[in-house]
């Protein structure tokens, strides 16, 4: 083993000791594990709960079409993403404003008759989201409010957009 090591030169130790040096480094970035060498946006991953806004549904049926604790497949931007489990929703039908010049309000909110099968929805999905400093990511796709989501079930597919972004818990 002496005469072995003895046939490097000072040259070849040091060139095998810079590729150990360049092959460390590689694999602690690819890991993730030092953050100086690590180039992911990503700081941490939580869970979240966002709520998507979906305006005018037009819709005959007396049943509402979401129910909570059931999955709906999401499209985030024309991307398709996954199942997400539905943790809330609310519901009116379409309403105007109406003013009233005498009352104690300038204005009262009614039904529109006009419109008497649409309905605006609330609906609130849960998921785990990678958080970078610019907010949580989803399937590549930060949620922000404004996000256009289109949310598919058996029976529906509704136009949204993301009206609320919640951090709710620490994934571990």
């Amino acid at each position: 083993m002496k005469k072995f090591i003895q046939k490097f030169k000072p040259l070849d130790i040091a060139i095998l000791g810079a590729i150990f040096v360049i092959i460390a480094v590689g694999v602690l970035a690819y890991l993730g594990k030092n953050k100086l060498f690590s180039n992911s946006p990503v700081i941490f991953t939580k869970k979240i709960e966002f709520e998507v806004m979906a305006r005018g549904v037009p819709q005959t049926d007396p049943n509402i079409p979401f129910v909570i604790g059931q999955e709906t497949f999401i499209t985030i931007r024309n991307v398709p993403y996954s199942k997400l489990k539905i943790t809330g929703v609310k519901f009116a039908p379409k309403q105007m404003v109406i003013p009233v010049p005498d009352g104690d309000k300038p204005y009262m909110i009614v039904q529109d008759f006009s419109q008497l099968y649409v309905y605006d929805y609330i609906i609130k999905l849960e998921d785990t989201a990678k958080i970078t400093k610019d907010g949580p990511v989803v399937g590549g796709n930060k949620i922000k409010i404004g996000t256009p989501i289109v949310l598919e079930g058996f029976n529906y597919r509704v136009n949204g957009t993301v009206s609320n972004v919640q951090v709710i818990e620490d994934v571990r």
